[in-house]
């Protein structure tokens, strides 16, 4: 099995490959076809002024212009390699150039014919002499028995050109192949060692180095942004393990508390022989302590069903009303022993998508604070209503309210604020953190202020069923 590294380098070079011969053949293909092009343009432009010369007069000889005759002209360098050849509507050469010796240009039947319908014929003809020729056969009308005008040129210089030109591009391909490949290779080797340094780092950070972070590259490339994106993830993986741990403590702390009293009490009561009413207090005491233990112990088996999505209940379209009104009618026995008012405000009605008993657990946690944080003779108000896509549960105390420094921590598991350990308020605080688990499972959340003449407010906002 080849690494990622190698497979990405053979695709890379695959696809160089793939570019350059792409390009090299492009570039081949266009420079032979200009240049065979160029060819046939100086073939075609011989022809007509051959045909050019010719004489109107049929009583006149037809003869072609060969510089080569013309003893007297000045000496040229040009190369006198056109071939030219006069022929009749029969195919007969009536004239030709010197350079043509005994030969004759090729004027088949089926040329003649295409002549003859006043067609321009372009031929390669690779069997002619010792050189591959190109010719060029123009009709030329209006000169009586003359059918044409043929003109030849040897394409060993247009092959010399395009092959020179094969050969260059095949070194500039494999210049450009070596050049791109070193490059993509470097590039590939720095995007590499980039990704092994967070390789190593990622195998150094452990339980106990959490707060370690992955090295970045300092660019904002895919690598870059992976980096980020586990960084970020290694964040939420400390905060985890940072809960756990203190949750870890603060529920040990919880549960020796009362187990340590609990142990006293009994050592106490074994110490020495002691009358009826003795062990009966000491058994009651151990009762008190026994009683929070297992209120504990389900808050905690509560939480733990959360964290696992088990305490999740189906949703369904829950009057939340109705739920306000069963709240307020379970905890008005406690609130008149506190000579505490709850009060129902009326409003329309609100439905939520909740599950029925998650719900009304959580109003009951609110309304159960509320009533045990107020003064006595003062009101507990509650009320249900509807912002755009929210449904809304205000409970509302006239309490000491809540102190600023403490309002980010409520929610979490085990915080019990100054208010609740001074006045020594039954609970372990985890009420409010099993009623936030609650709410964000369906989707909501529980929101907590003061109010602005005293006294705090929390709101439980959950999705309106429309």
């Amino acid at each position: 099995m080849l690494s990622l590294r190698t497979r990405l380098a053979l695709a890379y070079l695959a696809v160089i490959v793939f570019v350059v011969a792409v390009t090299a053949f492009g570039a081949h293909w266009s420079l032979s076809r200009a240049v065979h092009g160029q060819l046939d343009a100086a073939l075609l432009a011989l022809a007509e002024t051959e045909m050019a010369m010719l004489p109107r007069d049929t009583k006149q000889p037809a003869t072609v212009h060969d510089p080569s005759r013309e003893t007297t002209a000045p000496p040229s360098l040009v190369r006198l390699d056109r071939l030219v050849q006069i022929v009749n509507s029969d195919g007969h050469v009536v004239a030709r150039s010197a350079n043509l010796g005994e030969a004759t240009l090729p004027a088949p039947a089926a040329l003649l014919a295409r002549l003859a319908a006043g067609e321009t014929v372009f031929e390669t003809l690779e069997g002619f002499g010792e050189e591959p020729v190109r010719m060029v056969s123009v009709p030329a009308p209006g000169h009586g028995p003359l059918l044409a005008v043929q003109v030849a040129g040897s394409l060993d210089d247009v092959n010399n050109v395009v092959g020179s030109a094969s050969i260059l591009f095949v070194v500039m391909g494999l210049a450009l192949l070596l050049a791109v490949g070193t490059a993509g290779a470097l590039l590939t080797r720095g995007a590499f060692q980039a990704i092994g340094e967070v390789v190593q780092q990622a195998h150094r950070i452990g339980e106990a180095s959490m707060s370690e972070r992955l090295p970045h590259p300092g660019t904002q490339d895919e690598i870059g942004r992976l980096v980020d994106t586990l960084n970020e993830m290694l964040s939420r993986l400390e905060q985890g393990f940072e809960a756990q741990r203190r949750f870890t403590a603060d529920a040990s702390h919880e549960l020796r508390s009362p187990l340590s009293r609990l142990r006293t009490e009994l050592e106490v009561a074994l110490r020495r022989p002691r009358d009826a009413a003795a062990y009966v207090d000491a058994l009651r005491s151990c009762m008190e302590e026994v009683e929070r233990l297992t209120l504990l112990v389900e808050e905690l088996l509560v939480l733990a069903r959360i964290d696992a999505g088990q305490e999740r209940g189906p949703v369904e379209t829950v009057s939340l009303n109705e739920l306000a009104e069963e709240a307020v009618r379970r905890l008005q026995p406690m609130a008149r022993e506190r000579q505490i008012e709850i009060v129902l405000a009326h409003s329309q009605p609100v439905t939520a998508s909740v599950a029925r008993g998650a719900a009304s657990l959580v109003l009951a946690n609110l309304l159960d604070n509320a009533v045990k944080f107020s003064v006595s003779g003062q009101r507990v108000t509650v009320d249900v209503a509807s912002e755009g896509a929210d449904a809304i549960v205000r409970v509302s105390d006239r309490g000491p309210g809540l102190r600023l420094d403490e309002l980010p921590h409520l929610f979490e598991r085990f915080y019990r604020g100054s208010t609740a350990r001074s006045e020594q308020t039954s609970g372990v605080g985890l009420g409010l953190a099993i009623s936030q688990a609650i709410v964000g499972s369906y989707g909501g959340r529980i929101d907590a202020s003061n109010l602005p003449d005293g006294g705090a407010v929390f709101a439980i906002r959950l999705p309106r069923n429309v």
